[in-house]
């Protein structure tokens, strides 16, 4: 038998006033996921632990089986580890963003520099480098605005407390910086970054199209190498893995999964939703199991951007889920959907609630519920209370 997991992240939502009390979730056309829900099970599952930060990172290590407070060892090394970045003992791995600020104001305007482009940002960060950098501090370039920074020897930067720039848009730096033993070094290199970018050509021609520049760098997320042990040797299924977020991708490769490039997969609006869902299909001539991520819901949560959060649903659902569908027909194999966590348009940041699930397929006796929804979701008896343990219930 074959598994499909697909994620839209941050896909849930709250009932909206621009929607008229329904969620993106409710309004958008979604064929496919509604046929899974009407063949098989939906229900809630705590994909976040309750003393933990409603973040993708955790979430993801959940649905995939790991439970948090036993492996997770912080973003940056998740997604150092795409990247090929080697840690050694004693690194501390930073995720690193891109943003927008208004120092005057004292203003973090953009989490994403205006979702950035990778050839731009590149420039940026090679020009970090050549500023800021020395032989314990390293900029590493990531895609779009997602980047990482490589700390040696400051053990204690571990215990900084730092806030996802995505949770803080339009509140005060100031409120807002690294905090505790350590964290001069941090806020230190935040400030001369600003000194750095301001003044880059790139920028300067971001300004003139009307775009927003990204003029300081944002430090979160940090961590250290981790070992976690193969999804192979936990469920005895070799998998694959489809994203275009470092961090998913890292997750992937920690855990032995094959990381699969799609052309055009972008980890926003314009991603190739086509193009991911043919891929996972001929993942499975090879692999047990695929995992999709999708990151266009969770943007356009972050962004408040309630139609293009509608768009992304109706993309996945039609080009992805349809693909699940259609091989489903044919094929043994059992599908799981479900969002990481919410990202609700009218709070554009993560949110830590139980969020849906449907499991279709193969030897899945059906309920009685036959539309996916937030609120469906509510009226089921099945909860999976340790987000982690929903994949052993998935595959058995």
């Amino acid at each position: 038998m074959k598994y499909i997991i697909i994620i839209p992240d941050g896909m849930a939502d709250y009932p909206c006033e621009k929607l008229f009390g329904k969620t993106p979730l409710e309004v958008a056309k979604t064929p496919f996921m509604d046929a899974f829900c009407a063949q098989g099970k939906i229900g809630l599952v705590r994909t976040i632990p309750r003393a933990m930060e409603a973040a993708s990172d955790i979430a993801n290590l959940s649905i995939l089986g790991y439970d948090p407070a036993r492996y997770y060892p912080g973003r940056g090394p998740l997604e150092a580890s795409n990247l090929g970045v080697e840690l050694e003992e004693g690194d501390i791995a930073f995720r690193c963003n891109l943003v927008t600020v208004e120092k005057q104001e004292d203003r973090l305007i953009d989490y994403s520099a205006g979702h950035i482009s990778s050839p731009e940002a590149e420039v940026l960060i090679s020009k970090l480098n050549k500023e800021l950098g020395s032989e314990s501090i390293h900029f590493y370039a990531g895609v779009s605005y997602r980047h990482l920074l490589v700390i040696k020897g400051e053990k204690k930067l571990l215990e900084v407390k730092t806030i996802p720039p995505h949770n803080i848009i339009g509140e005060r730096i100031s409120e807002n910086l690294p905090a505790g033993e350590g964290a001069e070094v941090l806020i230190d290199l935040m400030n001369r970054s600003y000194e750095v970018l301001k003044e880059e050509e790139v920028n300067a021609v971001r300004i003139d199209l009307g775009e927003n520049p990204a003029n300081m760098v944002w430090f979160w997320g940090q961590g250290e190498k981790i070992d976690l042990p193969s999804f192979e040797a936990k469920f005895g299924l070799k998998g694959a893995v489809i994203s275009a977020v470092d961090l998913i991708k890292g997750i992937g490769k920690s855990i032995g999964f094959e990381v699969i490039d799609v052309e055009g997969a972008t980890g926003y609006y314009n991603t190739n939703y086509q193009g991911k869902g043919r891929s996972a299909i001929s993942a499975l001539e090879e692999k047990d199991l695929v995992y999709v991520h999708i990151e266009a819901p969770d943007e356009a949560g972050h962004n408040g951007e309630i139609r293009e959060k509608i768009k992304a649903i109706e993309e996945i659902d039609q080009f992805i889920v349809g693909e699940a569908y259609r091989y489903s027909e044919h094929n043994p194999a059992r599908v799981l959907i479900l969002p990481d966590h919410f990202t609700p348009v009218e709070v554009r940041k993560h949110c830590p609630e139980m969020v849906p699930f449907i499991i279709a397929g193969e030897g899945i006796e059906k309920d009685e519920i036959d539309s996916f929804s937030e609120s469906n979701a509510q009226k089921s008896r099945l909860r999976i209370k340790e987000g982690w343990r929903l994949m052993e219930y998935f595959l058995t």
